[in-house]
């Protein structure tokens, strides 16, 4: 009989490739996650749960999924949030789900760095790490995680590398330990099967092979096959800035928490756990060289910094099509809609509601707001801008300056908007 696995978080980086571990040792693996869509598609078998929502505070909303389970794992987390939804994520669920499972085995996915930094993610890390303590669940602290593919923070590692001047903060000089997230999922298993072997920690779990940010840049670099780069020190007030700026657009690995950790460190201490490890992580040099950098690589790597300047680019075209719709003189735009069969009145009312679509576009997209739906919008909308000035004033696809011919390679655009904006 197949031993069973619920997988919390399995839809994110590290979760995935738990879940993948645990399936393709004979494990039956439920995947549980906000979005489980993919996962159901990948041929998990899932649980929907929004670790924020109230419902999942209660042990018997978990009851059908944990139940008969012989193991829990929580590889749930957020980098940035309300304290109001770190809690819910951190503590709240965790402990109805713990309370829900209490006989089977349980692993919580942790972070290093989190004992001395002030940062909500620390704390309430560490309000995580207690509520599991007192469910004697064993607590992992994995440092800088790497994959064959990647997400968030190590999506912009490979970026930067990517790029012939790359910006450091702090001058790249911080050490790390990477572990490939595969070998983590082989840890997180080894764990799970032989629970004899280790206390329940927390038990820091990183790679053999110590590099600074700066050696790791250029290692993808010639993983690449790019020359090396020019790095230089991203000032940090600039830095600090720039995090400001990621806050409040909502830019992911760009923010002052990120900044802030890898402040404080992302080096993962040797433990003894290591040392009773049968399947020892591999060093970053091995994990790295392992297989060739494809084209996807490469093209993943610099498209992933035109994504916010995209986003930057598409809030600069929405604030002047809305001023110009709102502050324009009627007398400057009806000309070219002579022949349309609506009374300028009406014409007029159209431009400046058109304005303010516009504006509120700019606004959800500076401030990040559920930017797929924003995407379907904009497409909607400059579609809809198209045919109705077809129909209005055919004429302006003939204009000497582009006119309407220049909404084609908006749409298009918009197009690479929305596949950016999909990242899992």
């Amino acid at each position: 009989m197949k031993k069973r696995i619920l997988i919390l978080g399995a839809d994110g980086f590290i979760g995935r490739h738990i879940a993948f571990e645990f399936r393709t040792a004979g494990w039956e693996v439920i995947a549980c996650a906000r979005r489980v869509k993919a996962l159901k598609n990948m041929g998990f078998k899932t649980f929907h749960a929004d670790l924020s929502k109230r419902e999942t505070h209660d042990p018997s909303f978990w009851k059908t999924a944990a139940e008969d389970c012989d193991v829990v794992i929580n590889a749930a987390g957020l980098l940035n949030a309300s304290d109001t939804v770190f809690e819910a994520v951190h503590v709240n669920a965790p402990k109805a789900l713990y309370e829900a499972a209490r006989r089977a085995q349980t692993v919580l996915i942790s972070a290093v760095g989190i004992d001395t930094a002030t940062t909500r993610f620390a704390r309430w890390r560490r309000a995580g790490e207690a509520l599991a303590q007192t469910h004697n669940v064993t607590c992992l602290r994995p440092g800088l995680v790497l994959g064959d593919t990647s997400y968030g923070g190590s999506s912009l590692l490979r970026a930067l590398a990517s790029v012939p001047l790359t910006p450091l903060p702090g001058g790249g000089t911080q050490i790390m330990n990477p572990i490939h997230a595969a070998d983590l999922a082989r840890v997180t298993r080894e764990i799970v099967e032989t629970p004899s072997q280790f206390g329940s920690g927390p038990h820091d779990i990183g790679g053999p092979e110590k590099v600074s940010q700066r050696q790791m840049i250029a290692g993808y670099r010639g993983w690449y096959g790019l020359r090396p780069s020019i790095c230089f020190t991203l000032p940090k007030g600039l830095a600090r800035w720039a995090g400001r700026c990621g806050d409040f657009m909502q830019m992911g690995p760009i923010s002052t928490t990120a900044l802030s950790q890898l402040e404080v460190g992302v080096l993962a201490k040797d433990t003894a756990l290591t040392t009773k490890l049968k399947n020892k992580p591999r060093g970053f040099s091995d994990f790295i060289n392992a297989r060739p950098a494809g084209t996807q690589d490469l093209w993943q790597a610099r498209l992933y910094l035109l994504r916010p300047v995209l986003r930057l680019t598409l809030i600069f075209m929405w604030v002047l099509s809305g001023l110009v719709g709102l502050l324009l003189p009627s007398e400057a735009f009806l000309p070219m809609l002579s022949g349309a069969a609506l009374p300028d009145s009406a014409l007029i009312a159209i431009a400046r509601l058109g304005g303010l679509a516009d504006l509120a576009i700019a606004l959800a997209l500076l401030r990040g707001w559920r930017l797929k739906l924003m995407g379907w919008i904009q497409l909607a909308l400059v579609g809809g801008y198209s045919i109705g000035l077809t129909v209005l004033a055919p004429s302006l696809w003939l204009l000497p300056v582009g006119g309407l011919l220049k909404n084609i390679p908006i749409l298009l655009l918009l197009c690479i908007f929305l596949i950016l904006e999909e990242e899992r």
